[in-house]
């Protein structure tokens, strides 16, 4: 896959998990400005544009927006290196704001289930990770399922942009640079 279309794949995963429970924790954003900030995480991607083109069209329609990304998820190649990388991004964004909703839980579920990537490896890199990998997703009619009981209980939000709450973010981030 493209480098610049998996950043922005990448991007959009913590994106997902950071308003999959309809609301966005200014922690959550912290932490991907931090993963952008000290790792390059997300390539050079534009985080703020970027971030605020997500909102603009998660707010539009935020069922349609999920549905697209996962069948994004569902169509992209993927490297084994890449599942990994997006499924770490995506449990870390999850954990950010430090409260784990079932709503993220099953969210997250959803993302495991369009991904080829065996739980082995998962758990050989991530051996934390066990809980998000326990094992309810068992047919397709089942993973259906759980996709459209994820719509069903939903709320979709109308969030904030980004560059709005971004002062807060980066008088933390200086902050935390200037101890």
């Amino acid at each position: 896959m493209e480098t610049l279309h998996f950043n922005k794949l990448l991007l959009k995963t913590a994106f997902s998990c950071m308003a999959c429970d309809g609301d966005i924790d200014k922690r959550e954003v912290k932490l991907i400005k931090q993963l952008q900030k000290e790792r390059k995480t997300f390539g050079e991607i534009d985080i703020n544009t970027e971030l605020d083109t997500l909102l603009i069209a998660i707010n539009k329609d935020g069922h349609q927006f999920m549905r697209d990304y996962f069948d994004e998820l569902t169509t992209s190649e993927l490297t084994e290196a890449d599942e990994l990388n997006l499924i770490e991004v995506a449990i870390d964004t999850i954990k950010a704001d430090e409260k784990v909703e079932y709503s993220e839980i099953k969210f997250f579920k959803v993302i495991r289930s369009k991904l080829k990537i065996d739980n082995e490896a998962i758990l050989k890199k991530y051996p934390d990770f066990e809980d998000y990998l326990e094992q309810d997703i068992i047919t397709d009619f089942y993973l259906s399922r759980l996709q459209d009981d994820f719509f069903d209980t939903h709320v979709s939000s109308k969030f904030e942009l980004i560059s709005k709450i971004d002062g807060d973010i980066l008088n933390s981030l200086k902050e935390k640079n200037e101890e």
